[in-house]
């Protein structure tokens, strides 16, 4: 059975985004008041009965008009039976066109549904600001309305997908890669090893994760399957010593980019920011433009967290560009559009799988219509 390509998977990880944005997008146009009313109206024209209702005009002779009083015995023709036929069809046809009017009321709804897919208020804004200034006061029908969203967020992303490049001279260029326990930073840091690897780049590691020995053997394991060199300390060592090294090794034998690992504890701000000052300051004395990137890996299931994780390693390390994970499981891909909109840093990549192929160049305008809903 063949495996699925990433753009599948990437389908498949903003499923409960997109799913849900779909439906709230949808709901935003069959809550507005339906344009599909007026088209009701002829269909009563089929009622010759209510027409002796005009019993006013025949006033001047009451006498004659007690009998055409019976006349209700056709009454049978039950009106409420035509008006439920229309609507069980329009309710039918709704789930493919389904239109409404774009005036403030719709537009409330397409601004919380946007909201609640974690697009975040001020996105959510922004787009409902751009299909006001385009659109308001137009019909507009749900796949209409799907593609003008998805349009509005590609415009938000396209600014922010900044492909990673190495460009350092001298090398190596070095590349801290930061974020929480648990975002999927140590497979990041391969599966970027193994993307460099294939543009012809030389790579090294460098295990600045003392705290936890997990970290360093896992990135051991990495390194023999990419078949890199690694520079590593024993646990607890000094994270400062084995950066300093790395870029010694690597300066030595030519290495394109050094990819360092780093703690991913939030615990102890003060802490992690004096480990990361201290990188800095060794790097310095060995190379000026060093660290050259200071990439925050982000898990995508987190959410609104994930904006939480970017304002303080922001402030901690002063983040140069973002790397999202795990877009191939029930990710919230929403917050992406937030992240773009709010800190307007680079998006270099994504990760829609565990494998080592599984990282990919960030596409604005694939996620924009995955997240939107549009198939």
């Amino acid at each position: 059975m063949s495996k699925p390509s990433w753009t599948e998977r990437l389908f498949g990880g903003f499923r409960k985004t997109s799913d849900r944005l779909s439906e709230n997008l949808s709901a935003a146009v069959e809550t507005a008041e339906p344009v599909v009313e007026e088209e009701e109206a002829p269909e009563p024209a089929d009622e010759p009965a209510p027409e002796p209702t005009p019993e006013p005009e025949p006033t001047p002779e009451p006498a004659p008009e007690a009998a055409p009083a019976p006349s209700p015995s056709p009454a049978p023709v039950e009106e409420p039976a035509p008006a439920s036929a229309p609507a069980s069809i329009v309710s039918k046809v709704a789930g493919t066109m389904r239109t409404a009017r774009l005036d403030d009321a719709t537009l409330d709804h397409i601004e919380d549904a946007l909201i609640v897919s974690d697009l975040g208020p001020s996105a959510a804004g922004r787009i409902r600001e751009k299909l006001a200034e385009k659109r308001f006061g137009l019909t507009i029908t749900e796949r209409e309305l799907k593609e003008a969203v998805a349009e509005e967020i590609a415009a938000i992303l396209r600014p922010v997908a900044v492909p990673l490049e190495i460009t350092a001279f001298p090398r190596p260029q070095v590349i801290l890669v930061i974020g929480v326990n648990g975002s999927g930073k140590t497979t990041t840091i391969a599966k970027l090893g193994h993307w460099l690897q294939e543009d012809d780049y030389a790579v090294m590691l460098a295990a600045g994760d003392t705290f936890r020995a997990a970290a360093i053997g896992q990135l051991k394991i990495w390194a023999e399957r990419l078949g890199v060199p690694i520079v590593t300390g024993p646990e607890g060592g000094d994270p400062a010593s084995i950066v300093f090294d790395a870029v010694k090794k690597a300066t030595d034998i030519g290495t394109d980019a050094l990819i360092v690992d780093t703690a991913g504890r939030l615990q102890n701000k003060r802490e992690l920011m004096d480990e990361l000052a201290k990188i800095r300051k060794v790097l310095g004395r060995l190379n000026p433009e060093a660290p050259h990137d200071v990439i925050l890996v982000l898990d995508a299931t987190n959410g609104q967290n994930a904006l939480s994780q970017i304002e303080i390693f922001k402030e901690v390390a002063g983040v140069t560009g973002l790397i999202m994970t795990k877009l191939d499981g029930t990710a919230r891909g929403g917050v992406l559009v937030a992240a773009a909109e709010q800190y307007g840093l680079p998006i270099h990549a994504i990760g829609v799988g565990e494998t080592l192929d599984d990282l990919r160049p960030f596409d604005p305008d694939l996620v924009a219509r995955v997240i939107a809903g549009v198939a």
